[in-house]
C-alpha cells in the first residue's frame, strides 16, 4: 500500500445487493471503500449535497445484484444510467489507468458499457459482447472454481498460469456471447491476454456442467480490457473472502482465516495502490 489508504467507490442503485459484502472485504484490506449511489456520482454537483466526483477515488467497483431489476437485459439499465450520469468522467477514469472492476452483475454492466472486451482508447461505446441466460435456463448458485489464464492482468502478474481460485457463483445470465465470429473472437482475446479466468473442475480439469455454470464457450469466466485496468468476472470473490464463507471450513481447519477471495482482492488492491 502507499502512504494513504486506497479510496474505492462501490456504485449502488436500486437492485444492487452485494455492495456491503464487497465493502467489508475491501475495508479488511486496509482500503477506504465507500458505497456511493449513482446520483451522488453525477457529473452535475448540484444534484445532491453528498456529491462525490470520480476523481475523489482511486478505484471503482460495480458490485453484484440485480441493478434496475435487470428488466431490460442484465446490467443494461445501470449501464445506460452510468453513460448519462458520468460517461465522460468514467472514460477519463479508465484512460488514467485507474482500476475499474465489475463482479457478476457488475461484469454485465461494464460489458454493456463497452468497456469489456473494450477499446484501446478506453472509450465507452456500443457493447460488442453480452451476458445472456445460462444454458440451464435457470439461476445457478454454488461454489465454483476458476483458473488464472496467465494473461496481461497486472494484479496477477507473477502468479503461475492455471492457479485455481474457489469463488461462489450466483447468476441467471452469465453466458458470455461475443459479437461476430465467436470462436475467432475468443482466440483473439486469449492471444491478447484479455481472458482473466476460465471455469475449471475442482481438480483443474475441463469444466463440464455444473463447473461451468452458464455454458460459456471456451469456459471464459472473466475478461480484462486491453490495458488490464478494467476487469469483470462472473463469480464472487467477496463471497469467499473469509474462510467462514467457504464450504470446506467445517471439514478442515475451522472458520478462522481467509478464503481465495482475499488472495484475489488483495492482489487487485496492491496493484491499484501502485498506480494511485
Amino acid at each position: 500500500m502507499g502512504t494513504r489508504p486506497l479510496r474505492i467507490a462501490i456504485v449502488a442503485i436500486e437492485g444492487t445487493n452485494c455492495d456491503e459484502e464487497l465493502r467489508v472485504a475491501l475495508e479488511a484490506l486496509g482500503t477506504r471503500p465507500e458505497v456511493v449511489t449513482l446520483n451522488q456520482l453525477g457529473d452535475d454537483p448540484g444534484r445532491t449535497a453528498r456529491h462525490r466526483a470520480l476523481d475523489d477515488f482511486d478505484c471503482l467497483f460495480f458490485p453484484g445484484g440485480f441493478s434496475g431489476g435487470d428488466y431490460v437485459r442484465a446490467g443494461a439499465i445501470l449501464a445506460a444510467r452510468v453513460r448519462a450520469a458520468i460517461g465522460p468522467s468514467l472514460e477519463e477514469f479508465v484512460r488514467s489507468g485507474r482500476t475499474v472492476g465489475g463482479i457478476c452483475n457488475g461484469f454485465q454492466v461494464v460489458t454493456e458499457l463497452g468497456l469489456l472486451p473494450g477499446r484501446p482508447d478506453g472509450r465507452l461505446g456500443p457493447p460488442d459482447a453480452a451476458l445472456v441466460t445460462n444454458d440451464s435456463g435457470h439461476y445457478e448458485c454454488r461454489p465454483t472454481f476458476v483458473a488464472w489464464s496467465g494473461g496481461r492482468f497486472p494484479p496477477l502478474a507473477g502468479t503461475p498460469a492455471g492457479t485455481r481460485f474457489l469463488f461462489p457463483s450466483g447468476h441467471g445470465e452469465g453466458k458470455l456471447v461475443l459479437s461476430g465470429d465467436g470462436a475467432a473472437r475468443r482466440a483473439e482475446l486469449a492471444d491478447r491476454g484479455q481472458v482473466l479466468f476460465r471455469w475449471v473442475a475442482p481438480d483443474g480439469g475441463p469444466a463440464v456442467y455444473p463447473w461451468n455454470p452458464n455454458g460459456t464457450e471456451g469456459d471464459i469466466a472473466g475478461l480484462t480490457n486491453p490495458g488490464g485496468n478494467v476487469f469483470g468476472l462472473m463469480p464472487h470473490p467477496e463471497r469467499a473472502f473469509f474462510r467462514a464463507q467457504t464450504p470446506e471450513w467445517t471439514r478442515s481447519g475451522g472458520p478462522d482465516g481467509f478464503g481465495d477471495g482475499r488472495r484475489f482482492l488483495e492482489a487487485v488492491v496492491r496493484s491499484a495502490s501502485e498506480r494511485a
